[in-house]
């Protein structure tokens, strides 16, 4: 059995295994038949970056590319040389310098709100401290931030140095889990996260998390998108609930 732990309102299932639910079997599959179809998505550890880096990336990321909030985050610190020094920028400067996000205003008011907020509790802005955390105490604590909620909690335990086993979910991934009827058909990111880390694989690594995630967004991109989704020739239709309507 998987058992949860309860840490500020929030329910967070520690890692021990629960195989006996067909959601877990069908994860597998679907892993299976997206890397054949896609090709290996691993994260290199040299491309796993500091978890402030990773934290500033994610608040300021809201509905921008990938590439043009990696491109911003790098070149807030290469222009700065500190997360204080960029803390302490006026939130007017800090919208110029991110220009490149879609919403460059909210994003440095957010951002500046995340780093102060960091500095307030910890006396500078670092998360060093999280390493010594369970991960759903450190989830816990990165959620109280100002802008951040699961998915970049999620993102900063999972994709950064930290490489911890959590599920980052974005809106393609929520989508495709639920139209292959593996989560709520409402379900919001928090709620998809609380239905799906019961049910992965007890096998499943960091990276193989991390793996999934970027697998699934690529089928979003490519055949399960918002409007009008291509299921013909999708590799995990077999799976899908949703497919299996349409046909």
């Amino acid at each position: 059995m998987t058992h949860f732990s309860k840490l500020s309102g929030n329910s967070i299932p520690l890692q021990l295994p629960l195989d006996d639910d067909p959601r877990t079997d069908t994860l597998r599959r679907t892993q299976a038949a997206l890397i054949e179809r896609f090709g290996r998505i691993i994260r290199p550890q040299d491309k796993r970056r500091d978890p402030v880096w990773t934290l500033v990336q994610g608040v300021i990321g809201a509905r921008t590319k990938t590439v043009r909030s990696n491109r911003s985050t790098d070149g807030l610190l290469e222009e700065y040389g500190s997360w204080d020094a960029v803390a302490d920028a006026a939130v007017e400067e800090l919208t110029e310098r991110l220009a490149l996000q879609t919403f460059p205003e909210l994003s440095a008011q957010r951002l500046k709100d995340c780093l102060l907020a960091i500095r307030e509790r910890c006396g500078a802005v670092s998360l060093a401290h999280l390493a010594a955390l369970d991960t759903e105490e450190a989830m816990d604590w990165l959620e109280a931030l100002p802008g951040v909620a699961r998915k970049i909690g999620a993102q900063v335990m999972n994709t950064s140095t930290f490489d911890r086993p959590v599920m980052v979910i974005e809106g393609h991934h929520r989508r495709i889990m639920q139209r292959m009827g593996l989560i709520p058909a409402k379900a919001d990111t928090e709620r998809a996260y609380d239905a799906l880390m019961p049910v992965l694989p007890p096998e499943w690594s960091a990276a193989d998390m991390d793996e999934h995630h970027l697998l699934l967004k690529k089928l979003g991109q490519s055949h399960c998108r918002p409007r009008a989704p291509v299921c013909e020739g999708c590799p995990v239709r077999a799976n899908c609930r949703y497919a299996a309507a349409r046909r």
